[in-house]
């Protein structure tokens, strides 16, 4: 009873509505919007679930077009605000004080003059530009591949040599440099052939392909990433408020400074509140099991009131971070993706490092002395931000103050 007001609003969602906004012009409640947009949900008694892809129903374009000018959606412009935007060009306004006249966005005013202006002589003539939106709003559009044989047939003959898409993107460009219907990004050509119901490229070229999928695997959302470690992780948030300030010591930032072609590392432990550096012996590799011994093995020196915490990066090598929290008696700490400031002590003593570990060399050569013999010498060194003490006197004062 209701289809063509199911094929008004599936026309409506194509074009951007969303469900509010095409229920609201189509005239039905929003929950029949959802079940003709997703289908209706399995043990409804009015029947099995049905795809929208599969209703078989198709709105005109000339029943969209009217739903819209009757006020469907502020989405987009008007035949009345092209008018009003034609006028006050005439009258040599600017976008900005157009936009502002409108309650639009600038960069919207703009885009509409460049996209729908006279092709020839520029100028913008508002009834021939809504004649130019509404010819391009009707959803889904031809491919760029589907309308010309020529691009189609040079595509998938490349894909039969095993070319990636996005090498016959750039030969293309390379090979028709003054033919601009002849460009397609590696992007358009990946839609030809796994989009369902284009059919503008075989679906068996797809073979030829790196993976050899017959199916794109979509990539996975922010909020549903697969946890990082096997345990889960404590976020910076929950670190303790005195290890922020610098004025309890017993808080650490550690990090790993790798060697040549990735094939060394030396583990590095920074004492927030002294700037005291311990450098950790990695013999042969950095996988977790190894810098979780190691660190254990460092930390065992430490007394129990300068062990409060040790803040990390999101690393592979902290992949059993809650076994070493668990040996040392040390809780760990992780810090968001990317933002090594959240580590800015540990950064800083990296670089300094660095000139007696240059980046590109092997750094398996330096056995435990030479490590111990390096964080000596830098913690022996006075530094501005303690007041030009050194490192090791402040340590040695905490030590003395304590005993």
């Amino acid at each position: 009873m209701l289809a063509e007001e199911r094929a008004l609003y599936l026309a409506l969602v194509q074009q951007g509505f969303s469900n509010r906004q095409a229920c609201a012009v189509v005239g039905v409640n929003e929950r029949t919007g959802r079940e003709w947009r997703y289908g209706r949900p399995v043990g409804r008694k009015k029947g099995p679930r049905l795809p929208a892809h599969e209703a078989g129903v198709v709105a005109s374009s000339d029943r969209c077009a009217r739903a819209i000018e009757a006020g469907g959606s502020s989405r987009y412009l008007g035949e009345e605000e092209r008018i009003r935007i034609a006028d006050r060009l005439r009258e040599k306004a600017s976008v900005r004080a157009i936009a502002a006249e409108l309650g639009r966005s600038p960069s919207t005013i703009s885009r509409e003059i460049r996209r729908n202006s006279h092709p020839e002589s520029a100028a913008y003539r508002p009834h021939a530009a809504h004649a130019r939106a509404k010819a391009r709003r009707p959803r889904p559009k031809p491919g760029k591949i589907g309308q010309n044989q020529q691009l189609r047939e040079i595509v998938q003959h490349w894909l039969t040599l095993r070319w990636s898409p996005e090498q016959i993107s750039r030969k293309l460009r390379l090979r028709f440099p003054d033919r601009p219907e002849m460009h397609v990004t590696h992007e358009t050509i990946y839609q030809a052939l796994y989009v369902q119901g284009r059919g503008e490229l075989r679906r068996e070229l797809t073979r030829a392909l790196r993976t050899g999928r017959a199916l794109r695997r979509p990539r996975r959302a922010p909020d549903q990433r697969a946890p990082r470690f096997a345990a889960p992780m404590v976020m910076i948030s929950e670190r303790p408020p005195e290890a922020a300030d610098r004025a309890v010591p017993g808080h650490w930032e550690g990090d790993l400074i790798i060697g040549k072609d990735q094939g060394s590392a030396i583990g590095t432990l920074v004492e927030r509140a002294t700037r005291y550096v311990m450098l950790v012996h990695l013999p042969g590799n950095r996988e977790a099991v190894t810098v979780r011994d190691a660190l254990i093995e460092t930390m065992r020196e430490l007394p129990a009131h300068l062990k409060r915490s040790l803040t990390w990066d999101q690393g592979a090598e902290m992949g059993l971070h809650h076994q070493f929290s668990l040996a040392a008696e040390i809780p760990v700490y992780f810090c968001d993706p990317h933002s090594p400031w959240q580590r800015g002590s540990n950064e800083n003593t990296n670089g300094l490092l660095r000139q007696y570990f240059p980046k590109g060399t092997d750094l398996s050569v330096h056995n435990r002395e030479h490590l111990h013999a390096v964080a000596a010498e830098l913690n022996g060194r006075p530094r501005k931000t303690l007041g030009w003490d050194t490192p090791a006197e402040r340590l040695a004062m905490l030590l003395s103050t304590t005993n």
